[in-house]
């Protein structure tokens, strides 16, 4: 059952991130007084859960279905949700598919299966994606991975693969590429059925927004939501005055969350998080680890430079 069933996924869509008890459990009640912070947020699209932000990949497949469930009584009647398809083969991916369209999601983000980390063809991208569009019709939204990875897709994977699985709407960009996310932008835009393109280059979001994307999908949302929205907003009405202040807030966190290794981008933004007073403990579950005092300190001094801490 979608909740928004016109939802296309576009504009400011932050992934959150998942807290946890000491014990690892999730924090519930913590959960969704996250989930209502976000969402307070004005100017946002959607919100996405069970992807990295949310360290699906520690999560059981019962553990995702209560995220979702606890998101959709949070703030499912008035803020659509992209539920991540995050799985190692296509089985499971349609699986995951089938139960967050019974439970009221709005859009599938789908992650490369991790057999691709080998490499991939056209037929199995498409084949991949066929298994999850036999189960739903929701919104299928791509996650493009940097152009350095052997998960990412060539642009002619893509456009196959919208040609073959027309549910696919929209893009997750992590091209890395200026010149590859501007050509992503221009062809896949401009197809008959537009593909919208989401940033998620959060290093360079200000360029990125300018070249034309339709929207942006970012963890760090779950810490700056209020200045992407704002960014998003500014550019849209090229208040480029507004776009190059944000830009040096937003740039302040994007150094710190963003640092290598990336495995800890989500780690960094739940201290930020702890720091501005929003989540009560910073636990990560393994292989994640806590980062450290040093690093805790840049956070610290990157949100005072943003404007976000006193």
């Amino acid at each position: 059952m979608n909740r928004h069933p016109d939802f296309v996924p576009n504009g400011v869509i932050p992934a959150v991130l998942l807290p946890f008890e000491d014990d690892f459990s999730i924090d519930e009640k913590g959960f969704q007084a996250h989930l209502a912070d976000v969402c307070a947020v004005d100017g946002l699209s959607a919100i996405t859960l069970n992807a990295h932000s949310t360290e699906v990949g520690s999560c059981t497949f019962e553990e995702q279905q209560r995220v979702l469930a606890l998101a959709l009584d949070a703030v499912g009647e008035r803020m659509p949700i992209v539920n991540g398809v995050y799985a190692e083969g296509s089985f499971e991916a349609a699986k995951i598919a089938k139960m967050a369209s019974d439970m009221g999601a709005s859009a599938l983000l789908v992650f490369p299966p991790g057999p691709f980390t080998m490499g991939h063809n056209p037929r199995g991208v498409i084949a991949h994606y066929r298994r999850i569009a036999d189960v739903t019709d929701l919104p299928l939204i791509a996650f493009q991975y940097a152009e350095t990875s052997p998960q990412s897709y060539p642009l002619d994977t893509l456009t196959q693969l919208c040609d073959a699985v027309p549910t696919v709407r929209a893009i997750k960009d992590w091209i890395t590429s200026p010149a590859l996310h501007n050509q992503q932008i221009e062809v896949l835009q401009s197809r008959p059925t537009p593909v919208n393109v989401l940033s998620t280059h959060s290093a360079w979001l200000y360029p990125s927004l300018v070249m034309g994307c339709k929207g942006l999908l970012s963890g760090s949302g779950s810490v700056i939501a209020d200045l992407q929205a704002q960014l998003f907003a500014a550019v849209q009405r090229q208040d480029m005055a507004a776009c190059a202040q944000l830009h040096k807030r937003i740039t302040f966190t994007a150094d710190v969350f963003y640092a290598r290794p990336w495995i800890d981008m989500h780690n960094r933004m739940k201290e930020a998080l702890v720091m501005m007073g929003r989540f009560p403990r910073a636990v990560v579950r393994p292989p994640l680890v806590p980062i450290l005092a040093d690093e805790r300190s840049r956070i610290r001094h990157a949100m005072q430079a943003a404007g976000l801490l006193d």
